[in-house]
């Protein structure tokens, strides 16, 4: 018996929807999940429960340098993808006052490198403020890398995170070499 023969009749097969970085997706299909995995990038999870139309967004970074303005305004920035999925959300019946956020993702994968997640994690938190959307719920920063998984149309998500091994800060010695073994090149 396959997956498909033990759905309970008349249910449809579920959908998963991969949200790669640069993009967002909406929907109010019940069989669609969508799901991305996120190292500092953030991931915006927003549903009205109304409607029950629910989208996620993945971003990159989060505005562009004061130095570009709008000339690179494009799918790597979450002023962008914000704006893309509400937008995108309204055309499906939600309504912007009706909106619940989850934040995921803006992780600082590596110490040695600058913040980006977290100052991805602030942009994401500043717009919902600016915009007026309630934040219902966060994970955000720290050095773990997550996998998210969301049904728009219930607004249920889950969210695991990988365990992220400590990088050396120097590469360590070789270890000693013994005569057994070597190879000489001629």
């Amino acid at each position: 018996m396959s997956a498909m023969d033990r759905r309970p009749p008349g249910k449809p097969a579920a959908k998963r929807i991969t949200v790669l970085q640069g993009e967002a997706h909406a929907s109010s299909a019940p069989q669609v999940e969508l799901s991305t995995v996120l190292g500092s990038c953030v991931a915006t999870c927003l549903f009205d429960p109304i409607a029950r139309v629910g989208g996620m967004n993945h971003f990159l970074l989060a505005e562009p340098p004061p130095h570009l303005g709008h000339l690179e305004f494009d799918e790597h920035y979450g002023l962008f993808l914000m704006e893309l999925l509400i937008n995108e959300m309204l055309k499906l019946g939600a309504a912007k006052s009706r909106l619940k956020a989850r934040l995921y993702g803006g992780a600082n994968m590596n110490s040695g490198l600058s913040q980006i997640g977290s100052a991805n994690a602030a942009f994401a938190r500043r717009f919902l403020q600016q915009e007026g959307i309630v934040q219902a719920f966060e994970d955000l920063e720290g050095q773990s890398a997550r996998r998210v998984y969301f049904q728009p149309a219930t607004g249920r998500v889950r969210c695991s995170t990988t365990a992220q091994a400590a990088i050396p800060k120097q590469k360590p010695a070789a270890p000693p070499q013994s005569d057994i073994g070597q190879v000489e090149l001629f």
